[in-house]
């Protein structure tokens, strides 16, 4: 595998593990129900595209700092799995 083909692999982990992570810590944070329910509710409610969008706010922070590093193909991993949360909001409020 080319060096800079892992790179990119590296960041898209790395940006989906930050969707992954903003999306709990803003349930942790903003609900009263525990993880399970809150998921439960937002897909009741069409919000969980919402959630979704929100916790990839985290992957700008990612982003930045991968930029400030001048690992830019990292920086473009994040973008990757950023590009596939937005499309998770849209399949989630479509469909």
């Amino acid at each position: 595998m080319k060096p800079h083909i892992a790179e990119i692999l590296k960041g898209f982990i790395i940006g989906v593990l930050a969707n992954l992570a903003g999306t709990y810590l803003y349930i942790f944070f903003f609900s009263d129900s525990s993880l399970e329910v809150t998921l439960k509710d937002a897909r009741a409610n069409d919000l969980l595209g919402s959630l979704i969008a929100l916790g990839a706010i985290l992957n700008l922070i990612v982003f930045f700092i991968f930029l400030k590093k001048n690992q830019y193909y990292r920086a473009r991993g994040v973008v990757l799995a950023t590009v596939l949360a937005a499309i998770a909001v849209l399949i989630s409020k479509f469909l």
